[in-house]
């Protein structure tokens, strides 16, 4: 089995998924998904019932989930087969969905994780609070945490510069991202998740105290010049953006020099929560 796909155990039934490194994405087989949800039984039995449930979702103009791509997956004979798939978002509305004991603690989580959206619109803090709180409870430490908010913090004033400059969000930032990471750190956004290993999981989360603190430098120095600067274009934003993480990057190279040790490394989260509770 290659890293590209997996098989997702959901109380002892495979749920096929395939992993679209592109689109840091996972698929998952639907008809998998519907077995386990109904307790079908026969593959077959779940399959017609998909399709009658596609059909009442398009009847009811719900094209969210309806729309699903195809892949091909391994079927029980060995054979490579095209397979209805959703990601991670259709498969919840799917749950949504279907009458079924099994899907009601989903569609009771979806509900709570909407009241509290809707919350911490009217009271942002709260948002911090539920966050600190969330990273505690998977073991981080409370120093690392505080980083962690601060950086979000820091990025929040640097995306706040690049809209006042006219940079759109999606490619545009994500692009300007890529400059300040390679600049810094000597990797791209993508060749740093691989370097790590990761896949969906958020970059930051997965950095050392050392690495958040040059990324947090890296993204408000490029703030700070971008406000003296005033770019008023793309071009310019994304010079100013390779200059902000060439100053980070020079400090983590006289890190390296007065170490001995590489700052930009292969550990994430589960390496460290679990050399700290080895230390404990």
């Amino acid at each position: 089995m290659t890293k590209e796909t997996a098989i997702k155990l959901f109380e002892q039934k495979q749920v096929r998924s395939f992993w679209n490194e592109d689109e840091e994405k996972w698929y998952f087989s639907i008809v998998d998904v519907i077995q386990v949800l109904t307790e079908q039984a026969e593959y077959q039995t779940a399959r017609k019932y998909w399709n009658k449930l596609k059909e009442r979702l398009v009847a009811e103009g719900n094209q969210t989930v309806s729309n699903c791509h195809q892949l091909k997956m391994e079927a029980a004979d060995g054979k490579m087969r095209l397979t209805d798939v959703a990601d991670t978002e259709q498969l919840f509305r799917l749950i949504q969905s279907v009458p079924s004991k099994k899907a009601e603690p989903f569609k009771l989580w979806l509900a709570q994780v909407g009241r509290e959206r809707i919350d911490e619109i009217e009271d942002p803090e709260l948002g911090f609070d539920r966050l600190m709180e969330t990273y505690l409870k998977k073991g981080y430490s409370k120093e690392w945490v505080n980083q962690r908010l601060k950086s979000i913090e820091v990025r929040k004033e640097l995306t706040d510069e690049w809209d006042n400059r006219g940079v759109k969000k999606g490619q545009e930032y994500a692009i300007l991202t890529d400059e300040i990471t390679k600049a810094w750190s000597g990797l791209s956004v993508k060749q740093y998740k691989n370097h790590k290993g990761l896949k969906k999981e958020n970059l930051r989360d997965n950095m050392s105290n050392l690495e958040l603190v040059l990324n947090m430098l890296a993204e408000a120095t490029t703030t700070e010049i971008s406000k003296e600067k005033k770019p008023k274009t793309f071009s310019e934003n994304k010079k100013i953006a390779k200059q902000g993480g060439t100053i980070a990057g020079n400090t983590r190279k006289q890190i390296e020099e007065k170490t001995g040790k590489k700052v930009v490394n292969k550990l994430k989260a589960s390496d460290f929560l679990n050399s700290k509770k080895e230390l404990e």
